[in-house]
């Protein structure tokens, strides 16, 4: 027999769940006409993302705490079923109270109910190969370039243990794809592929040209010695005038070259006016390497001579310039492709996408490369019949940090008016269109890049394929529940949480925040998720992971996808990830979240 105090607090509980529920259900009939045009698969993740989003937009944190204090669900767990969760709670509350008999309603322990396999698992296995038995988190590896050309290396991949491949549009061409796709269908018809649309990625314009010289330098140990000399190719000029690539310096004399002998000394004055001698060590191919113990620049044009027998060094590439730039100094964003320079502390740089500088307004933040430089709007104005837009730079490394040509720029505070889906974006999907999987649309911030995708797609007569949206920008964030709604009108669509550009619209220090929010939603809408950007990334690229990455891949089992990028050790990274993601499978999760209430999607900011 309960106590007075305990039936009124569970009384007090029972209807505060009662009323959640109600919520959740006016939300689901309020969004029936949204919920009306989902595919028929997705009709009750679609109807459990609205109930969820209606009971998280309340803090229900204290609610939390009193039903744990009497032993009771804290609804931590409420994602893949809001109303089987709620409805668990109330028949125990209820129980409890003597309303019905123990057993008459829902089980107190809403998970032990979940069908096996699950609609979550279901619909990942529909997406990214696989059955719905299999190891719950897939691995998707990005192919390099050199996948074209070499079949062995994807089929190493596919045995290490790569269950979808990524081909990225950003790269190569579409007969290069072509060939990757043609190397993963040969080593397992299981393997899914995923191209990925570059998307109308903002990056700054090209600067002012560097000089045309290179510079060789020997190596040397502590004590100054020279452990291996400085050494260069001089071969002849090219016959369609391209640059030589680097390592080479082209020479204007090509009979000048064909009398060279091993041992002969290039005598030469460089840039910096200084006496250089080098000896040819090796003669191949019309080629000749010479070496020497001391650093020297040879531009376009230095003269060389050997025993009176003179040439000169041929065009060079100019060398990759940057502009320093420092906290306090100004950034002039320009849409014109002029090449950008640094006068007087103030820097110049165009942007890639012109017309973001017509929306840009005042205390907008923009950050460049990833980050390294933030800064803010100061000033809109018009030069030269152009809008310019006045970065003062709040965030650089003390010493000054670079910015080159081609380096992201990201305006989480600007409403962009573009789509997700460029010119070239439509020419990458009639490439790809017969022999993808999978279409990844990049940079979408509202409901409707989807719905263009989707005709794109139909147009091509490619409706079928699995679609992929990217979430790395703060606006779509905020709309991701809208953004579902309109993806589940297909049967096989998933989520990438694109952390890269994510993190640095968002700011590094809600990544965390915002990643998991995105899981939660997703698993709610029973959507799968691929984890994505620098997984295991010092593992490829040098072969020893960090511990911060391993932790960090390990966290990526909560997803049903973990994306690799390329490197030089990318079959170990592979190899490492699999057997990751099955150790942490074999553990019980734990998990106990706050439930504040969530204003990410409220459009609220």
């Amino acid at each position: 027999m309960l106590d007075t105090a305990r039936s009124q607090r569970l009384d007090s509980l029972r209807a505060e769940l009662l009323t959640l529920r109600s919520a959740a259900q006016d939300a689901e009939r309020a969004a029936s006409a949204l919920l009306s045009r989902v595919h028929p698969v997705h009709a009750t993740g679609a109807a459990n993302l609205v109930r969820y989003v209606a009971l998280r937009s309340q803090d229900l944190r204290d609610l939390q705490d009193r039903l744990t204090a009497e032993g009771l669900s804290s609804l931590g767990r409420m994602e893949p079923d809001v109303l089987r969760n709620l409805d668990a709670v109330l028949g125990t509350i209820d129980a409890a109270l003597g309303n019905v008999a123990p057993g008459e309603h829902a089980s107190a322990d809403p998970e032990a109910q979940q069908p096996e396999p699950t609609p979550l698992s279901v619909h990942a296995a529909a997406l990214l190969g696989g059955t719905a038995d299999d190891r719950q988190t897939r691995i998707m590896v990005t192919l390099p370039s050199e996948a074209a050309d070499d079949s062995a290396l994807v089929a190493r991949f596919a045995r290490a243990g790569m269950d979808v491949a990524r081909i990225n549009c950003a790269h190569d061409d579409s007969a290069a794809w072509e060939r990757m796709a043609r190397h993963v269908r040969d080593a397992g018809a299981s393997i899914r592929i995923a191209t990925d649309l570059a998307g109308p990625k903002l990056r700054t314009g090209p600067l002012e040209p560097g000089p045309r010289v290179v510079k060789v330098s020997p190596t040397r140990d502590a004590l100054g010695r020279v452990t291996e000399p400085a050494s260069v190719w001089l071969v002849a000029p090219r016959a369609d005038g391209s640059a030589a690539p680097a390592g080479e310096i082209p020479i204007t004399d090509d009979m000048w070259l064909a009398r060279l002998r091993i041992d002969d000394t290039v005598e030469f004055t460089d840039t910096r006016g200084r006496s250089r001698y080098m000896t040819v060590v090796a003669l191949r191919g019309g080629g000749a390497q010479i070496e020497g113990d001391r650093t020297a620049y040879l531009g376009t044009g230095t003269l060389l001579d050997v025993d009176g027998r003179e040439t000169r060094v041929g065009p060079l590439p100019p060398v990759d310039q940057a502009l320093r730039v420092h906290r306090g100094e100004i950034i002039e964003l320009r849409p014109d492709e002029e090449p950008g320079f640094t006068h007087e502390g103030r820097h110049r740089v165009g942007c890639t996408v012109p017309e973001a500088l017509e929306v840009i307004r005042v205390g907008d933040r923009v950050r460049f490369d990833d980050g390294k430089i933030e800064g803010f709007v100061r000033a809109v104005g018009v030069a030269d019949g152009q809008r310019v837009a006045e970065v003062e730079v709040t965030l650089a490394s003390p010493r000054g940090t670079k910015l080159r040509a081609e380096k992201g720029i990201n305006l989480p505070d600007t409403d962009l008016p573009i789509s997700a889906l460029a010119d070239e974006d439509l020419r990458a999907l009639d490439a790809v269109a017969g022999f993808t999987d999978i279409v990844q649309l990049s940079f979408a911030r509202s409901p409707g890049d989807v719905a263009r995708l989707f005709t794109e797609l139909d147009a091509r007569g490619a409706g079928h394929l699995g679609v992929v949206v990217k979430v790395e920008t703060v606006r779509a964030f905020r709309a991701l529940p809208e953004i579902l709604l309109e993806l589940m009108q297909r049967p096989r669509v998933g989520i990438m949480i694109a952390r890269g550009d994510l993190g640095v619209e968002a700011g590094w220090e809600r990544l965390a925040e915002v990643q998991e929010e995105i899981l939660w939603l997703c698993e709610a809408a029973h959507v799968p998720v691929i984890w994505a950007t620098q997984v295991l990334d010092s593992l490829a690229g040098s072969g020893v992971p960090t511990r911060a990455e391993v932790t960090d891949a390990a966290a990526g089992e909560r997803a049903e996808c973990v994306m690799l990028n390329k490197g030089p050790h990318i079959e170990e990274a592979i190899e490492a990830l699999d057997d990751i993601l099955r150790r942490m499978h074999g553990h019980l999760e734990k998990k106990r979240p706050l439930l504040r209430r969530l204003r990410a999607w409220s459009h609220e900011g």
